[in-house]
């Protein structure tokens, strides 16, 4: 098993070749470039360091959540250099070195970020081999590489004894020529992750556990949830005596902001909890009963997303339509969000779990009034997050009290502070209406989808600064009806997409990217009426998928997961009987490009309306698989929170506020909870794909089904709750 690398900065320099862009001790910074100006990709120096010791360090801007990108990353350098993975080592992501690669979302690593360092390893492969060329006496078609050395002619030489003249402007051209996958040997191999020895053994350090000389601890002080956005609680007293028996504790507020920073950690989480606060609030919210009906006669920008033939003049057979519910849901990652601010310098030092270090870096500098260049992020490892949670707001706190007192604060969010003023997964209303002519073709698909859009400000942002409600529902980064999970999976001829946008979030809670983001909702909401389809038309729910399939690769991954769990049509005689009550359930669904499949048994009590998921069968494509291994456990996870999310996961609130604050008030499946989960991966050696969400909402859409199979009632609210499966079941 590889052990995880983690290097330090002279550990980089020391006996560094001339395949590296050379570092400044002091700052880290490139040549030429002031701190925290971007690395330029057009440089090989800036994504990759060859050192005369063989080893190479990779400089990435895609930084690791637990998805095992830390490891696939490496692969795909170690492949093209033709280098064992011990001699392959990434750097820290850091703002002040790393290659700016965007933000690490949307399974974007590997599909995007993965064929940049791809090229610029192919570009130093090619320049190793010029250099061999020249040294060897051989021509360059002659020669080979393998396990860090050129060879041919009866010939070898190492690539270190080819850096012995500094070429740090090497070009990245992305004409090198890239590996072809019958060549490839660590690529497509269950290569050990190289993180997972230190997180076993307790060696490895989490932000959490992050240290640094003279640092104090601060506390967020907010009252219990948060408001609709926009409306954000308002302080009206503190009352400082609260907390008087506690020595060296500081108060902050700007604005509506207000937090408690002490020495000792455990000193600042009791004047968190202590200190008296009156907050007034604004009744703004619809509270959790009312929100769709709010939604549903919103004012809307509506959009058409696709129009493809016409659905209006679609001659159908067979037509079903269904309104379903969706509701918010919370990132709630195990650990809640930390970060640590040192402003004491010239340059303002941020460590935290961001998903885009150089966003927030930008961020930073605009909240310190200073510009970006004097603000570096290093990215430390947190807790899972599944998209956009708490990590940057726990930062931007962290620099407001730090530049307060003066000194390094180190701030950890509570329970309450994570979940109940999270970035929420948006809740959404979506109507379907579908067609199929009488020989089970689909004709016709339109989906009307109701959500509104992602905030921008931080809640530190919006109670420090007071700052107005601005949403991302245009554009870049915007929330809009997807046309690969909406009826893409199929072949149909005349399919309309309609998204209505609820403009200006005030009345609404935060929104913002939540694993497969909005594609829970879109499958829920489909993939149920396409099941019901299949029995108007007389099929079963496979066969009409199968018939109906988009394209081959669709069809293979719904074949695979059938497969897998030996799929048997079920007559329609069979009783659905006894207390406990059986049901199989199948649908497709994806996020971005990769196609996924699941097949799902649970089991319904009659009595108690519990629902146990007992195994998916979960099937994906996801082009040329650079880890099995880690896309198998990608797809465990996608299934095990997929299942969590659609019979647990709901975010409550009241009329003032969010109110749920724990694991209590937001449930999630617990560990002896799971179900049993069989993973398979459709081989292909079609370029990677997305690998980190496109289950999830085939999952989720096939315990629905199977729902529907057990009990021969369809629900139309998730979570599916014992409460709303008695409601169901009794109505």
């Amino acid at each position: 098993m590889t052990a995880h690398v983690r290097l330090s900065r002279r550990g980089i320099l020391k006996g560094a070749g001339a395949l590296v862009v050379s570092l400044a001790a002091v700052n880290a910074s490139m040549p030429g470039l002031a701190l925290g100006a971007a690395a330029d990709p057009k440089m090989l120096g800036s994504w990759i360091a060859l050192h005369d010791d063989g080893t190479v360090t990779v400089y990435l801007g895609k930084v690791e959540l637990g998805q095992g990108n830390g490891t696939t990353m490496l692969q795909l350098v170690a492949e093209e250099l033709d280098l064992d993975m011990a001699k392959v080592a990434a750097a820290q992501v850091d703002t002040a070195r790393s290659m700016n690669q965007g933000a690490t979302v949307s399974s974007s690593s590997i599909q995007q970020a993965g064929g940049q360092i791809r090229a610029a390893a192919a570009e130093m492969r090619q320049e190793l081999l010029r250099r061999a060329s020249q040294r060897l006496g051989v021509p360059m078609d002659k020669l080979t590489t393998a396990r860090g050395q050129v060879q041919g002619d009866g010939k070898s030489i190492t690539y270190q004894a080819l850096i012995d003249r500094e070429l740090t402007t090497i070009p990245v051209t992305g004409k090198a020529p890239l590996k072809a996958p019958a060549d490839y040997h660590v690529v497509g191999q269950r290569v050990a992750r190289v993180d997972i020895p230190a997180k076993i053994d307790g060696s490895f350090t989490y932000m959490q556990q992050v240290k640094v000389p003279g640092m104090l601890h601060g506390r967020v002080v907010r009252p219990g949830g948060q408001s609709a956005y926009g409306k954000a609680a308002s302080i009206v007293a503190v009352d400082p005596s609260s907390i008087a028996d506690l020595k060296d504790v500081q108060i902050v507020r700007r604005g509506n902001f207000l937090a408690v920073v002490a020495k000792r950690q455990w000193d600042a989480v009791r004047a968190a909890e202590q200190l008296r606060v009156r907050w007034a609030f604004q009744a703004a919210l619809p509270e959790t009963q009312g929100l769709y009906s709010k939604m549903r006669s919103a004012r809307t920008d509506d959009a058409v997303m696709l129009a493809e033939g016409d659905v209006a003049k679609a001659s159908a057979a067979h037509v079903v339509r269904g309104t379903f519910h969706g509701p918010y849901q919370s990132h709630a990652p195990f650990g809640p969000s930390c970060a640590i601010a040192d402003l004491t310098g010239e340059v303002a030092v941020l460590q935290c779990s961001s998903q885009d270090v150089f966003a927030l870096r930008d961020r930073v500098a605009k909240l310190l009034n200073r510009d970006a260049q004097t603000v570096r992020v290093q990215y430390m490892e947190g807790a899972g997050c599944y998209g956009h949670s708490c990590y940057d707001d726990a930062a931007l706190a962290a620099v407001i009290m730090a530049q307060e007192v003066g000194k390094p604060v180190r701030v950890q969010f509570s329970r309450a502070n994570e979940i109940g003023w999270d970035n929420y997964g948006p809740a959404h209303v979506g109507e379907v209406v579908i067609g199929a002519d009488k020989d089970g073709k689909l004709v016709s698909y339109q989906y009307d989808g109701w959500h509104h859009g992602w905030h921008i400000e931080e809640s530190t942002e919006e109670l420090a600064l007071d700052t107005p409600v601005r949403e991302l529902n245009k554009g870049p980064g915007s929330l809009f009806v997807n046309k690969f999970v909406t009826g893409g999976m199929y072949a149909i001829p005349n399919r309309l997409l309609v998204n209505h946008a609820i403009p200006g979030l005030e009345g609404y809670l935060k929104g913002a990217n939540l694993r497969a983001p909005m594609d829970l909702h879109y499958t829920f909401t489909s993939e149920q009426m396409i099941d019901q389809l299949a029995a108007q038309v007389g099929l079963d729910p496979f066969e009409f998928r199968r018939r109906n399939a988009a394209n081959e690769r669709w069809l293979s991954v719904l074949e695979a997961a059938a497969k897998a769990a030996e799929w048997k049509p079920r007559s329609s005689s069979e009783p659905l009987s006894g207390d406990v009550m059986k049901g199989r359930g199948i649908a497709l669904g994806t996020h971005r490009a990769s196609m996924g499949a699941a097949v799902v048994d649970i089991e319904v009590d009659r009595n108690s309306g519990e629902i146990v998921v007992k195994h998916v069968y979960a099937a994906m494509d996801c082009g040329i698989a650079v880890n099995p291994d880690i896309v198998e456990s990608q797809i465990i996870g996608m299934a095990i929170q997929g299942t969590s999310r659609m019979l647990h996961e709901e975010v409550q609130f009241s009329a003032a506020q969010v109110t749920s604050l724990d694991w209590n008030s937001y449930p999630i499946l617990r560990f002896g909870q799971h179900p049993e989960v069989t993973p398979i991966i459709v081989k292909r050696s079609d370029p990677p794909l997305g690998a980190g969400e496109e289950v999830l909402p085939a999952v989720g859409a096939a315990i629905a089904n199977a729902f529907a199979a057990a009990t021969g009632k369809r629900m139309t609210q998730y979570p599916m709750t014992p409460q709303r499966v008695l409601a169901t079941l009794g109505a």
